[in-house]
């Protein structure tokens, strides 16, 4: 079954910022959608939105028709619509996959579905980060370097002020001395969530091959699973006892 995967991204930086524009010149959103279908192909089908759409590009319809959402903002987290949050809250809750990426770890929906600030220190020297995997055998880190190197990058450290993960599947240290839990696993509701921060716009990050390996395995972890049939005890007209039957 083909995965229907849309890149959201605010797009601020790259319509306001010609030295961003310069390094992501099909938006962040591009960079990560090409990224996605480069190394999953049939498997999914991309799509991808901004702020500046109508509705955000989040509209009923359109998140009606989205497995998995991938969701990257930075300074305009106030001006998502509240409304919006919300009906991208319940498709979530109701079974679609949600990345998000970097500075999303300040936007609406991210605390909403945490119900914690998510706050984080932080530091934009151009440090290298190394992103390690501490948990192997988790599908996300499937064919993931150990470490990824990553030679400028903007600094995340703890305290990350977030609820316990289901899932720590990445650690990252940086030329600073710091640590961060930079790959994080939620569940709420039926849908799965992975927040993953390397990425900041400063940087062509999204263009490092094995951050596009990270994001495509997050993307198939995250996709909605079908909930098994559960066997229900019912009374069998042959039989006075209860019997079994499972819904096809």
């Amino acid at each position: 079954m083909t995965i229907r995967v849309l890149v959201w991204n605010e797009g601020v930086h790259e319509a306001t910022q010609p030295d961003i524009a310069a390094i992501y010149p099909a938006g962040i959103h591009g960079a990560i959608a090409e990224g996605l279908s480069e190394l999953l192909g049939g498997e999914v089908a991309v799509r991808t939105a901004t702020l500046a759409d109508p509705e955000h590009g989040l509209s009923e319809e359109v998140l009606a028709e989205t497995d998995v959402l991938l969701w990257w903002g930075h300074i305009a987290h106030d001006q998502v619509d509240d409304a919006i949050v919300e009906r991208v809250k319940q498709r979530v809750l109701s079974g679609m996959g949600l990345l998000v990426l970097h500075s999303g770890h300040f936007s609406k929906i991210f605390t909403r579905l945490l119900g914690t600030t998510c706050s984080l220190k932080w530091r934009n020297e151009a440090e290298r980060e190394l992103v390690w995997t501490v948990a192997p055998t988790h599908p996300i880190a499937a064919g993931v370097e150990h470490p990824i190197v990553i030679e400028h990058q903007e600094m995340y450290g703890e305290l990350f002020d977030i609820p316990t993960p289901d899932d720590l599947v990445f650690i990252s240290s940086f030329a600073g001395g710091e640590v961060f839990r930079s790959g994080v696993t939620f569940t709420r509701g039926h849908g799965r969530i992975f927040y993953f921060s390397p990425g900041d716009q400063e940087y062509p990050v999204y263009f490092h091959p094995q951050i596009r390996r990270v994001l495509a395995n997050g993307v198939q972890w995250a996709a909605p699973v079908a909930a098994p049939a559960v066997a229900r005890e019912i009374p069998s007209v042959d039989n006075p006892a209860r019997g079994w039957y499972l819904p096809s």
